[in-house]
């Protein structure tokens, strides 16, 4: 597994690969193969967060919980969706937020979020694979601990980030963001239909906040427009 991970990546997180939990997550995954059952993101996929955003570009940190669970959704980016994919409902509202947060923002058609991600954008899920139409399938097997890592090191390691937590799940991993090196924390409700209905997700203005904050640190702003 480790090789299949982006060499900025490999250095800093390799050394999660040979720790126990990773071997009992290797065999976790291996049996429910055996067992018959299909994982999604497919293996190619697992690690596309960090493949696609290597350590030195991460400027923004927006964490989901679960890969889609659906056939063709999921391909290893939290809240995106393959191309030709229909556009989930949690992902409509994000899009529904940055259209009236970021002037001229268009809607697409698509859920493909890689554009953000080349960008600089880590799109990471706490937990990496799921079992087909079994959402939570695969918490507490291990992924957490790598993917707490991740969040760890980038915050003690790089300064000026900002790390985007949707919902109490998210929020819970405020804990692991160094608190003296600059970090923007923003934080609302999930934008999925149950939690945006109870309020505090639209109009929480998360996108132009960060590229307000980016600024003001002399980096690029991020292009939000998908398309």
């Amino acid at each position: 597994m480790a090789g299949e991970l982006e060499p900025s990546w490999k250095k800093v997180l390799g050394e999660e690969f040979e720790k126990p939990y990773m071997h009992e997550l290797k065999a976790f995954l291996k049996t429910e193969k055996e067992a018959g059952h299909i994982i999604y993101p497919k293996n190619a996929d697992i690690f596309n967060a960090f493949n696609i955003t290597p350590v030195d570009d991460v400027k923004v940190v927006i964490l989901g919980q679960d890969p889609y669970h659906g056939p063709y959704q999921a391909h290893g980016l939290s809240f995106s969706v393959q191309k030709g994919v229909a556009v989930p409902p949690s992902l409509k509202n994000i899009y529904k937020e940055l259209s009236t947060d970021i002037p001229g923002f268009s809607i697409p058609q698509t859920g493909d979020l890689t554009k953000w991600a080349r960008q600089g954008v880590l799109l990471l899920n706490a937990t990496l694979t799921v079992r087909a139409a079994t959402a939570g399938s695969h918490q507490k097997k291990g992924w957490e601990k790598f993917t707490d890592a991740a969040i760890k090191t980038l915050s003690d390691e790089k300064t000026g980030l900002v790390f985007i937590l949707w919902g109490a799940y998210a929020q819970s991993k405020a804990v692991l963001i160094n608190p003296n090196n600059n970090h923007l924390v923003i934080k609302s409700t999930h934008p999925s239909p149950l939690a945006v209905s109870h309020g505090g997700f639209f109009g929480s203005k998360p996108f132009s906040k960060t590229n307000e904050f980016l600024i003001k640190q002399g980096k690029q702003p991020i292009d939000w427009q998908v398309v």
